[in-house]
Formats: C-alpha cells, structure tokens, sequence
C-alpha cells in the first residue's frame, strides 16, 4: 500500500496516493480529477487555457511530477514529508489580481464570548483591521 499526501489547493484538501513522498509524485488520473487540469499534447489544459510543459519532465510512467507541475502552472509548492503534506499556492497572477483589486480576503473570527464574525459581514462599511503577532 502506497503512502497517501494530504494535498491542500484552491481552499481545498485531497488524499493522493504517492510513490515517495520526497519526491511528491499524483496518478496521471488525480491530475483532472483532483486539480481540473488535462494532460494535452499542447500542454496542459484547462477549458480554454493551456499551458505549454516539457512533458518528458512532467510524465513519469503512469504518475506526473508535482514539482514540475507547479512550475508549468507558476504555483508555489510546499511540502512538508513529515507530516505527508504538500500545498499547492496560487500562482502569482491570480495573487497579482487579488492585490490589484484591494479587497481583502474574506475570514472568520470568534469575538471574546465566541459569537463568529466574517469580513464579509462588513462589506460595503469602513472597516479598521488591526494585526498583532508576538514574534
């Protein structure tokens, strides 16, 4: 039995099973199943888009390379072979929109008797945010 990776990508989690979690490999079938992209020979797809790949870096037998695959799609890629972890970012775009549109993303946090309060609660009203970390 192949041990499994907790993959965490687009606000979602999913077991994959891998060969060797050093070397993060997914099953060619977790890539449209899992992550929504299709292995083309133009590269890999998604609707519309395709993103050219060197597939011979990419393919290896039956599995796909995640850390190629993070490079094709300029996704950040954090894993953690401890905890049988990877984090797959947001690719530098879709962060550059995000900071182009001045909308912070939205959270929920408890108040001091528990009651839970969203950001979004407060669109359209002016909103002080105040951050502290102790390091």
């Amino acid at each position: 039995m192949s041990p499994t990776l907790t993959l965490l990508h687009d606000g979602r989690s999913d077991e994959i099973p891998v060969a060797d979690l050093a070397n993060p490999t997914i099953p060619a079938e977790a890539l449209e199943e899992t992550l929504g992209w299709d292995l083309q020979p133009e590269g890999l797809c998604r609707g519309v888009i395709c993103v050219p790949v060197d597939q011979s870096a990419l393919v290896r037998g039956d599995v796909l390379d995640l850390r190629v695959l993070a490079g094709a799609l300029q996704r950040p890629l954090v894993t953690d072979e401890k905890h049988a972890v990877a984090s797959l970012g947001a690719s530098h775009h879709d962060r550059g929109d995000a900071l182009n549109s001045l909308e912070a993303p939205d959270f929920t946090l408890p108040d001091l008797d528990g009651n839970p309060h969203s950001l979004s609660d407060q669109r359209g009203k002016k909103v002080l945010l105040v951050a502290y970390a102790s390091w």
